[in-house]
């Protein structure tokens, strides 16, 4: 955690696996929380073991769990269960991402741990939200990335007119747009309570998570129930890279005077023909709008990806280079500002990972110590519960680990 971040004097405790929760906690972190994470014995946190790992860690697991203290204890025994609830009494924050229903059946649900106490901020995150016929479904991220349309909306047509194949991303999308959604839920209900509202009971589904975040860009049919559907409802859909000699590079020419600087960019005459001299033209016009795009990615062909940047640059038309993830730490501008930080992890060896990305002038936040080893803080925190005398007995009985 931050010694000087924002957060710094709220305590939570996470109880939630996998990326959605712990990703959200991360970033409390970062931002000052002291984090205590609730882990099952044996396995742990399920993403420990999740793509790439080195010894019991996975990068998945370093990622969204540094800055916090693993306890292990078995929520399954009612002694187990005590312990969490002592640890609850001592957090402003509790985040939990069991099936609805699950902690409620435990006896650690918001009404079980917020009892006796008005300012605990309880959140909830699941898949569909605690109502409705798929409230009690399983759902990791690709379920989501279908149910929410993510998938759908990635697809291309296929040449030959068959049924659009629905892609998903090749990463945990909805988890991390989820876990954005609830750091800032988590936010705005601490701030809510500094305003002497008191805590609160947060629910949030990836689901809503992730149509909210959709259907800002990708929906616009489904938005405006009035048009036509001569359009298609992601203005991002025809989005393709230009190819260079050498390499690849996007550009984004929304405005009159981007489209114009592009066109100057690749020697493309004629860009200000009446049909295309503005947005409004160019919607009219896309058979022709989309030729002078052509012309443009065929004179790329020719170019070297540097020259071709200096060149829309100099036009100031918004553009850049594909990075391969491995490519971005050694970039000019990703050096230039610290975009990444190093550490190193007792186990998993050295790790690198961007820094914390909002940036507070006052209150600066930082990424915590690296990820903690399976219960390597059971004995430091229940000595803080006072609980020392019955750390072996405990242990010795399965209930902590």
């Amino acid at each position: 955690m931050s010694e000087t971040g924002p957060l710094r004097g709220i305590r939570v405790l996470d109880l939630s696996i996998a990326a959605t929760g712990p990703y959200a906690v991360a970033l409390l972190a970062d931002q000052g929380a002291e984090v205590i994470k609730v882990e099952r014995p044996g396995i742990g946190d399920i993403a420990r073991w999740v793509g790439v790992a080195i010894g019991g860690t996975s990068a998945l697991f370093a990622s969204c769990n540094r800055g916090k203290r693993s306890i292990v204890v078995d929520v399954h025994t009612g002694e187990g269960r005590d312990v969490v609830r002592a640890l609850a009494a001592t957090c402003d924050v509790v985040v939990q991402n069991f099936r609805p229903g699950v902690v409620e059946r435990l006896g650690l649900g918001y009404a079980d741990l917020a009892k006796g106490r008005d300012d605990l901020v309880y959140v909830s995150l699941s898949g569909f939200g605690p109502d409705g016929p798929y409230a009690g479904k399983s759902a990791y991220d690709p379920v989501i990335q279908a149910y929410a349309g993510l998938a759908v909306n990635q697809a291309d047509v296929p040449a030959d007119g068959e049924p659009e194949i629905p892609v998903f991303l090749r990463q945990s999308a909805a988890d991390k747009v989820t876990a954005l959604v609830a750091s800032q839920a988590i936010t705005a209900a601490l701030f809510a309570r500094e305003r002497g509202l008191g805590g609160q009971h947060v629910e949030l589904s990836m689901l809503d998570a992730v149509t909210s975040f959709l259907w800002v860009d990708a929906t616009g049919n489904e938005v405006l129930l009035d048009s036509d559907g001569s359009r298609n409802s992601s203005f991002n859909k025809t989005l393709k890279p230009i190819r260079f000699q050498d390499g690849w590079a996007v550009v984004a020419p929304t405005s009159d005077a981007d489209f114009a600087g592009m066109c100057r960019a690749f020697g493309v005459e004629g860009h200000d023909d009446p049909r295309v001299a503005t947005i409004g033209e160019r919607m009219k016009h896309p058979e022709l709008t989309s030729a002078f795009v052509q012309r443009c990615y065929k004179a790329a062909l020719v170019m070297d990806v540097g020259a071709g940047m200096a060149a829309l640059e100099a036009q100031r038309v918004p553009c850049g280079r594909v990075l391969a993830p491995a490519e971005l730490p050694d970039d000019p501008h990703a050096v230039a500002v610290g975009l990444f930080e190093e550490s190193v992890h007792a186990k998993a060896g050295r790790l690198r990972m961007p820094r914390h990305p909002a940036q507070f002038a006052g209150t600066p936040a930082a990424l915590g110590a690296p990820s903690p080893l399976l219960g390597e803080h059971t004995d430091e925190v229940l000595a803080e519960l006072g609980m020392a005398d019955r750390i072996t007995a405990l242990r010795a009985a399965g209930v902590v680990g």
